[in-house]
């Protein structure tokens, strides 16, 4: 068996089947009806041994009859009988096993213990009285897919800008023996650890504006959820959790800097828009020269190319409306 670098043994599940629970539900009827029918007789006939057996077989029935059990469809029963694990039942419907399998412990809310926000979502609240959690029971777990939607984390990025961040995830039951014995709570183990993954994911890579080729959390979404949901299956494994799906839901500056940092978007995307009209321009310029020049429209020197270019810069890269002016004379008088 897998152990961990404490050198704790790691549990593995174990598939195993249970009797059917329509086969021995019959079979468990006609002896009940057979033993009230002989305490009768026997308390009738006055028998005493008889009376003793018959008591004693109907408190074995009863014992008996508290094997049954059920499942839903991706759904398990986790078998413990006195401290030891006996397998997992993932097969769906009426069942019968030993019952001395154990019932399956409650887990409990304790008062003014301090959770995170994804914690709470997962039922934890805070300053809440020590009251049981409503389960399935019988070490009973659910294979369902669950969807874990976080609340918004006030974190770093790589530069140390104040974001806000949150993420979905999607996760379920992989392994019933690690959830159930290798953590003491995976419902309360699922949270935590996906709110501590996001928030050393949102520390390893800045909001925006990165260097050439370099992944941003604003830019890269998909590679962002891809390497968050790489993280989450490596700190979930330990507890036979697997996630299907990560991703952000939500990515934004702190207030605090939200307005400098939309300054400086505003500002970008001027200098971005200038630098397009320039060129251009330019362009536009040089194709107009050379059309004069190919078609032989005029000749003109230097100084008649450079007053051109720098009007026709004027009229193209000016943002209010141009007036033009007539000149009558020349450029030499």
């Amino acid at each position: 068996m897998p152990t961990n670098p404490k050198g704790t043994v790691a549990s593995v599940e174990q598939a195993v089947q249970v009797q059917s629970g329509w086969l021995m539900l019959p079979l468990l009827i006609v002896f009940l009806l057979a033993d009230i029918a002989l305490l009768i007789n026997s308390i009738q006939n006055a028998q005493a041994p008889l009376i003793l057996q018959s008591v004693l077989l109907l408190m074995i029935l009863i014992v008996i009859m508290n094997g049954f059990f059920t499942l839903q469809p991706n759904e398990a029963r986790v078998l413990v009988l006195f401290g030891n694990y006996k397998g997992t039942v993932r097969k769906s419907g009426f069942h019968w096993g030993n019952p001395f399998y154990s019932n399956g412990p409650q887990a409990f809310a304790m008062r003014g213990v301090s959770v995170g926000p994804l914690a709470r979502m997962a039922g934890v609240k805070k300053d809440t009285a020590t009251t049981p959690r409503q389960g399935l029971g019988r070490y009973k777990i659910s294979l369902r897919a669950r969807t874990l939607n976080g609340d918004k984390l006030k974190v770093n990025d790589k530069r140390g800008n104040p974001i806000e961040i949150a993420a979905v995830v999607v996760w379920r039951i992989e392994d019933t023996a690690q959830a159930t014995f290798d953590v003491d709570n995976y419902e309360n183990y699922v949270p935590t650890q996906s709110e501590s993954a996001l928030r050393h994911l949102a520390s390893l890579y800045a909001y925006d504006y990165g260097e050439e080729n370099e992944i941003t959390l604003r830019s890269n979404v998909t590679e962002v959820s891809m390497a968050l949901r790489a993280e989450l299956e490596e700190r979930l494994a330990k507890a036979g959790v697997t996630v299907d799906e990560a991703r952000l839901t939500h990515l934004a500056y702190a207030p605090e800097i939200a307005q400098a940092m939309l300054r400086r978007q505003q500002a970008e995307a001027v200098i971005a828009a200038r630098q397009k009209i320039v060129h251009g321009a330019v362009s536009m310029v040089d194709m107009a020269l050379k059309e004069l020049a190919d078609k032989h429209v005029i000749t003109l020197d230097d100084e008649r190319k450079a007053a051109m270019v720098s009007n026709l810069m004027v009229v193209l890269c000016g943002e209010s409306e141009v007036h033009p002016v007539l000149n009558t004379g020349t450029l030499y008088t």
